[in-house]
């Protein structure tokens, strides 16, 4: 049936969004109704099957081992983190939802990180996600070890940011003497000797 669908050329499956008031977050933080997403809707097609995120769980990894166990041939990471804003004079939620989803520039840190755990625990591509607004952030994904990147968020301030960053990276690697981007991919040189005071900086 999901094959059948004209001009599809592959399925990526948000199994969490934590902007729907009942059902969204809790499908997603839990590993085995992902796993069972992900089995049910391999059966049902034969095209790409990318499985997008939440990094609201304690081991991301745990979660795409189980998606990769189940057929997903990319993971996408991350979706958006839970975040909440109040009005101070009405005291209120400022969001319909008392708590949505967090994106932009701000998760950047903590999706790297989860795109790290991730690519270290799986052997199908990754699709980093997260604060992308320029061509350096866009380096720091493929350096952890992202296959590629999507930009959303920064696309609501400059729809051409895609563009500035697609140019900004082939520029880089011109100037480094890099094939291509492909070039940057898991090339992170992680810090052998670190102190505890270091590792939370």
């Amino acid at each position: 049936l999901l094959d059948a669908q004209p001009g599809v050329h592959g399925f990526e499956i948000n199994v969490s969004c934590p902007n729907v008031k009942e059902g969204g977050l809790s499908f997603g933080t839990d590993v085995n109704l992902v796993s069972r997403i992900t089995r049910e809707l391999r059966r049902r097609t034969a095209k790409p099957l990318i499985i997008k995120l939440t990094p609201n769980v304690t081991h991301i990894s745990e979660f795409a081992r189980a998606c990769e166990a189940e057929g997903a041939d990319e993971l996408s990471v991350i979706n958006t983190v839970i975040g909440m804003a109040v009005n101070i004079h009405k005291r209120t939620p400022k969001i319909a939802t008392t708590t949505g989803g967090l994106s932009g520039p701000a998760v950047k840190p903590i999706a790297l990180a989860k795109v790290y755990e991730t690519v270290n625990a799986v052997k199908i591509p990754v699709i980093g996600i997260g604060g992308i607004v320029t061509w350096e952030d866009a380096a720091e994904f493929l350096i952890v070890g992202a296959s590629m990147v999507q930009i959303g968020t920064a696309n609501f301030i400059n729809p051409t940011t895609g563009v500035s960053v697609a140019d900004g990276l082939r520029e880089f690697c011109a100037k480094n003497g890099l094939t291509d981007v492909g070039a940057l991919v898991r090339t992170l040189q992680t810090n052998k000797t670190i102190s505890v005071v270091d590792s939370w900086l």
